[in-house]
């Protein structure tokens, strides 16, 4: 399993399942369950008008691939909204709207 810590001053980005580490950080496991590599993964806080930093940066997941991720965001929020972008034509893009406060792992499907 591959771990990244993911944190800025703009805002941070999770995915689905999330436990509380520390007073505001969400950490939570996201899994590809695809057959498909996710080049791209954004959140932001609903409500939000736009996407934030792509979380993985220069890196991807590939399929059966799992991640924890940190959320260092300084945010209270627990909704957030994800993009998931693929690589190749195989699978289209994907959004989902989670409360990652209640989750400790997100699994993304085709």
């Amino acid at each position: 399993m591959k771990s990244w810590i993911f944190a800025t001053t703009v805002a941070a980005a999770a995915a689905v399942g999330v436990n509380v580490a520390k007073a505001d950080d969400l950490v939570f496991v996201l899994k590809n369950g695809t057959n498909s590599v996710i080049n791209a993964f954004y959140t932001s806080p609903v409500g939000e008008n736009s996407w934030e930093e792509d979380v993985f940066g220069k890196d991807a997941l590939a399929p059966g691939e799992s991640v924890r991720i940190t959320v260092k965001d300084g945010r209270r929020a627990c909704k957030y909204d994800m993009r998931f972008e693929f690589q190749g034509d195989d699978l289209e893009d994907l959004e989902d709207t989670q409360d990652l406060c209640e989750l400790g792992e997100y699994t993304v499907t085709e």
